[in-house]
């Protein structure tokens, strides 16, 4: 039996083999339970999602949670979106092959993995530098994606337009900074918060603005820096 070196000691080859297999057993489990039955129904995002292991983009002490119908703490005041929530914005985004997709909220680099295989191209803007350098590190196979660090409300304008807006996580409200970075006729699909309540919703940008419609009630992620501004009360 082959052994290999990691950080804490020897590991087995074949107790590597067994891990694999069992996050392999989850990831179809978490495709029969969570995304099969909640109209994740993108035969492209359910191969996806079926395909790229989501443990390889979460820290290793979270890495036994990965297929949980949960969100899951990513350290830095951060977390990821349930599987569910993430295939259905990636379901309802309506993505085509030739697509360049805006993503807001790196995190690790999973949803990016997930588009890399569907769409021409990925921008993916992370506001934390560990998680940024973390999700380019997850990331170095994926020759269409490029992860760039800054604040979340303010995208990446350097590289517009796109054709779509994906923000992986719920905000109160859409900037128009990111507005203004997708083409006219252009998707965008989020998470909102409304009165308390996380919501994903879909839209499109038009010569006259945008609209979002909110499509699904689901636990969502809260990204920082989108907050709505407050009125005052005496």
């Amino acid at each position: 039996m082959t052994t290999t070196m990691t950080e804490s000691g020897i590991t087995s080859a074949a107790g590597n083999a067994a891990g694999s297999t069992t996050y392999e057993a989850m990831r179809h489990a978490m495709v029969a339970s969570q995304l099969r039955t909640n109209a994740v129904n993108d035969t492209r995002v359910v191969a996806a999602m079926t395909q790229v292991p989501r443990e390889a983009f979460l820290p290793a002490d979270a890495r036994s949670l990965a297929y949980r119908d949960s969100l899951i703490n990513i350290g830095h005041g951060r977390s990821i979106n349930l599987p569910m929530a993430t295939g259905r914005l990636l379901t309802e985004a309506y993505l085509e092959r030739g697509d360049r997709v805006l993503l807001i909220g790196a995190a690790g680099g999973y949803t990016a993995a997930l588009l890399s295989g569907i769409v021409a191209e990925v921008v993916a803007v992370e506001s934390h530098p560990a998680l940024a350098q973390d999700a380019r590190a997850a990331l170095a196979g994926y020759g269409n994606v490029r992860v760039v660090e800054g604040p979340l409300p303010e995208g990446h304008a350097a590289d517009a337009p796109y054709d779509v807006l994906l923000i992986d996580g719920a905000v109160e409200e859409v900037p128009a900074a990111l507005i203004e970075q997708v083409r006219v006729g252009g998707r965008i699909a989020t998470g909102l918060i409304e009165n308390g309540v996380s919501r994903l919703a879909t839209g499109r940008r038009t010569e006259g603005g945008f609209g979002l419609q909110p499509f699904a009630d689901v636990d969502c992620t809260v990204l920082p820096g989108f907050e709505r501004p407050r009125s005052f009360r005496f």
